[in-house]
């Protein structure tokens, strides 16, 4: 029986643990060995504390993220938030306010610069149900005083080289993110929310084309070929069909579909979602679809008892038969005109990144 995948915690459940933590400090002088955090659904959870100290002024105090199973970059990334209570009771000119805390970016929290997203343009990247999650957090030991609270994650720069965040207009650091408290492991919504929110910044910025591809490779060949703005590119995965539709609504005039074989020809059997525990691609499957394609039987014979989509695209090339590849592409061009109801164009991009065929 495979192993049941550990669920963790958000950054932005993390970073109200440690504002709980840091202002229990601040009010006690002497730090908890843990918090206990209602998360927006009313259930409790309690983060152990990494690090806390009383300051001349306030406290500060961390939580070690931990992402369950889910590979993110943030996984044991320590997550800190130092708390002071303004003197004048006045907000910084970048502070967040909401009821009695102003909120504030530290470091390695980037900062959002391009519109689109779930953060107006200027703010700390620290999504709306973090902050509501912060702000409960802090109420829960501290009503009546204003406090500030300053999130910073210390290696959240390098962090950030890890992700899209530059692509998407988030400079400096890393996001707070999380709409549960929760991390599942290797999240579907996860996933489908940085697609859509790629969408969103290139929308915003005048885009008319978008640009899904597969993965860097594929998305490296279509960059070589198409003279589009960054914001055009978004990384859609094993997601082809949600990425078409979203696509579609969102209002692009062309879609650009960037991939290696075994997904192009995925697309061309109409297979959504491109993973192979979700859609394996089945040899004997391909190979019909292929015989439609006008090959002779000893080919279609070396096709049939291919292991691999990429021993089958071997055969097709020692074969000559470009002609066929092109035929793949452009049913994978039908089927993505089909769902996102906008003009596809479809490139078929080999491992070295360089695209082999488009149309």
């Amino acid at each position: 029986m495979a192993k049941r995948l550990r669920s963790g915690y958000t950054t932005g459940a993390c970073a109200a643990a440690a504002a709980k933590a840091a202002l229990i400090t601040a009010r006690q002088g002497m730090p908890p060995d843990s918090v206990e955090l209602t998360f927006p659904d009313g259930s409790l959870h309690r983060f152990e504390v990494c690090r806390a100290k009383a300051l001349p002024r306030g406290a500060m105090a961390s939580i070690v993220k931990d992402a369950g199973d889910d590979p993110d970059v943030t996984n044991k990334a320590e997550i800190c938030a130092t708390v002071s209570f303004p003197e004048t009771g006045m907000a910084e000119n970048n502070d967040i306010v909401m009821e009695n805390m102003h909120l504030s970016a530290g470091e390695g929290v980037g900062r959002i610069t391009k519109p689109g997203l779930a953060v107006p343009v200027g703010e700390p990247a620290i999504n709306p149900v973090p902050r509501q999650m912060i702000l409960k957090a802090l109420q829960e030991v501290e009503k009546e005083r204003i406090v500030h609270v300053s999130i910073s994650i210390p290696a959240g720069e390098m962090l950030a080289e890890k992700t899209l965040n530059k692509r998407l207009g988030i400079i400096g650091g890393l996001s707070i993110l999380g709409t549960t408290g929760i991390v599942r492991p290797v999240s579907a919504d996860a996933w489908k929310a940085t697609i859509v929110a790629s969408m969103n910044v290139a929308r915003e910025a005048g885009l008319e084309d978008i640009v899904l591809s597969t993965g860097r490779t594929s998305e490296k060949g279509a960059q070589s070929l198409l003279p589009l703005a960054i914001e055009a590119y978004a990384m859609m995965g094993d997601y082809l069909e949600f990425s078409l539709r979203k696509a579609g609504e969102k209002g692009f005039e062309t879609v650009h579909l960037a991939g290696m074989w075994a997904k192009i020809m995925k697309a061309a059997m109409q297979i959504p979602q491109t993973h192979v525990r979700n859609g394996a691609l089945e040899m004997q499957d391909a190979a019909l679809m292929l015989q439609g394609c006008d090959v002779e039987p000893p080919l279609l014979t070396k096709l049939q008892n291919s292991n691999t989509a990429r021993e089958m695209y071997s055969h097709l090339e020692d074969a000559g038969r470009s002609d066929v590849v092109r035929q793949i592409c452009r049913k994978a061009r039908h089927y993505g005109e089909k769902i996102s109801g906008k003009k596809v164009k479809v490139y078929l991009v080999d491992a070295r990144a360089q695209v082999v065929e488009h149309v």
